[in-house]
């Protein structure tokens, strides 16, 4: 079930020429709202800036656009973070010279939780049982005299600071966003008097509205009101895509036609899932993937499934393979584009380790494809000469999400450590919790495999409790690596997480400097270096080249 929500909202200028408060409701489509979330928001435009409300309404209209353009796996709060920061500057840019101002409360309801956003004096309450609790803090100088003078706000400093607050829903609760013409007037009690005699929440906020310029207020007043009717299923897993709908298929056959595609044959099976090569309708090959039927008791079984492929559709890229829009689809599955080549676990299995040049192609590639990974916020997990397919087009592609961890979208349950031993990262073994750094130690041990043939620390069995020390130096087994390749690979098998490379952008940085560095102290060619001298021997060598072959001719 999908988290259901009531609201009610009202605004007047009050006797204010203009009204210079914004509101901002967004209720999207039922995927987006899964992984978005339902954004409510009020600002309160400066009215001593060059155009307040132009700057409430314009803070607004970008936080409801950007916020929901932001990656689907970014957290909230980092969404939030991005799109406020740009719009700062955006701000403190068009006043024409003058401050652009507003104060902003935003809220995110996505699943069972909420975000707070805020910045300003607006304020953000938690009504619930009778009890008012208020969720915000007021930036304003408590000085005598200055109670009204803004500390933040939105296009006041170059440098915005946002408070952010993270919580669980509670079903039947009510979240209060007001604007300073109400509270200041009203005060908590008054607010409280409110929403204890108005169950509507249209009746309420226009009756906070009213009260606060009755009792009054100077100041434009607006109320946004939202009430939590229903919560929502724990994760995004349990709400993708009618999954209860979804049946596991039968066993296809060769030949068969199921759901407009041809069946060739059954190409891996194992405990966790099904693959089947199959033909679109213009004889293109894709890889079926679906669940053994020994599968079908187990509840996170589909959902699992069903958020790997919303994983590839959000890293869509040259990294990653293609996934085939399924609009009629009648049972549990996804389809992946299949492309030749082989992985990298068979190329080191066929022809041993890669030669240095071809290391130096494939190392790159991995991490930036591991970068694109985590700007989009998901870890792979599984990172593996087996997972990379090294294809006949010459491109490197991350395979098998099945591992693959969102932080707030995928369920944070304690289970059996993902992935296999020998490519896990130290600190993982002790149950920390999943982190970029975890999946760029993978790509190094899978980077040392394929230069050396062994494992940095020796093979790791499923059954063990391993101690880490030192890796072997890449070297004992390659005598021929440069100095810069075998400390880099090092760096990234630290032990230690704080003395591992911090992002795959350090990483890729570090590779390409140290690989830059190396070719300027290479010695240029003599030609490069004396033109004039290789050109003058050149010529003086074929002057005397034709006397030598003048005196054999007269002879």
């Amino acid at each position: 079930m999908a988290l259901q929500l009531s609201f009610g909202e009202a605004s007047a200028t009050g006797p204010r020429s203009e009204n210079q408060d914004a509101i901002r409701v967004v209720t999207p489509a039922p995927a987006l709202a899964a992984s978005k979330g339902y954004l409510f928001a009020l600002a309160d435009g400066v009215s001593q800036c060059a155009d307040g409300g132009l700057a409430a309404r314009a803070t607004l209209q970008a936080l409801a656009l950007d916020y929901y353009s932001t990656p689907e796996t970014w957290s909230v709060t980092q969404s939030l973070d991005r799109v406020l920061v740009a719009h700062n500057r955006w701000l403190q840019a068009n006043g024409g010279g003058q401050p652009l101002l507003t104060t902003l409360s935003a809220m995110i309801l996505r699943g069972r939780r909420f975000t707070l956003a805020h910045v300003g004096d607006c304020r953000a309450y938690r009504w619930l049982n009778g009890t008012l609790d208020r969720l915000s803090e007021d930036h304003v100088w408590e000085q005598p005299g200055m109670q009204h003078v803004l500390k933040r706000a939105m296009g006041l400093d170059q440098h915005l600071v946002v408070d952010y607050l993270d919580g669980e829903l509670r079903q039947g609760e009510c979240f209060v966003l007001v604007s300073d013409g109400i509270w200041a007037t009203l005060g908590d009690a008054g607010i409280q008097r409110i929403l204890h005699d108005e169950k509507d929440l249209h009746a309420a906020s226009r009756a906070m509205v009213t009260a606060a310029h009755l009792a009054g207020s100077q100041d434009n007043a607006s109320a946004l009101l939202l009430r939590v009717e229903a919560l929502a299923q724990s994760d995004l897993a349990d709400t993708l895509a009618q999954l209860q709908h979804w049946p596991l298929p039968a066993k296809l056959r060769e030949g068969q036609h199921f759901e407009g595609w041809q069946i060739e044959r059954l190409v891996a099976e194992s405990r966790q899932s099904m693959i089947y090569r199959v033909r679109d309708a213009q004889a293109r090959r894709w890889l079926l993937k679906t669940l053994p039927p020994s599968r079908n008791d187990e509840p996170q079984a589909g959902p699992t499934l069903l958020l790997e492929e919303w994983f590839l559709r959000r890293v869509a890229g040259r990294f990653f393979a293609e996934v085939h829009p399924l609009p009629q689809r009648q049972h549990l599955y996804y389809v992946q584009r299949e492309y030749a080549g082989q992985t990298l676990a068979e190329y080191l299995r066929l022809s041993g380790p890669l030669a240095l040049p071809e290391w130096l192609d494939i190392a790159p590639r991995l991490i930036k494809a591991l970068g694109m990974l985590h700007r989009r916020n998901i870890l792979h997990r599984d990172i593996k000469p087996e997972n990379l397919l090294w294809g006949d087009d010459g491109e490197l592609r991350v395979l098998d999400f099945g591992l693959a961890y969102c932080p707030g979208l995928t369920r944070d349950e304690a289970c059996e450590l993902p992935g296999t031993p020998s490519y896990i990262a130290p600190e993982a073994f002790s149950g920390v919790a999943p982190t970029p750094q975890q999946d760029l130690y993978s790509a190094g041990v899978t980077l040392y495999h394929l230069l050396t043939g062994h494992y940095p620390y020796g093979e790791i069995e499923a059954f063990q409790h391993p101690r880490f020390g030192q890796p072997i130096p890449a070297s004992r087994y390659r005598p021929d690596l440069p100095n810069w390749v075998e400390e880099s690979l090092s760096r990234a098998l630290s032990a230690a997480p704080q003395q591992r490379y911090e992002t795959a952008e350090e990483w890729l940085l570090t590779l390409e400097q140290a690989e830059r560095n190396v070719l300027s102290s290479r010695p240029r060619p003599l030609l490069e270096r004396e033109p004039l001298l290789v050109w003058r021997s050149v010529a003086l060598f074929s002057l005397l080249l034709n006397l030598v072959l003048l005196v054999v001719l007269l002879r």
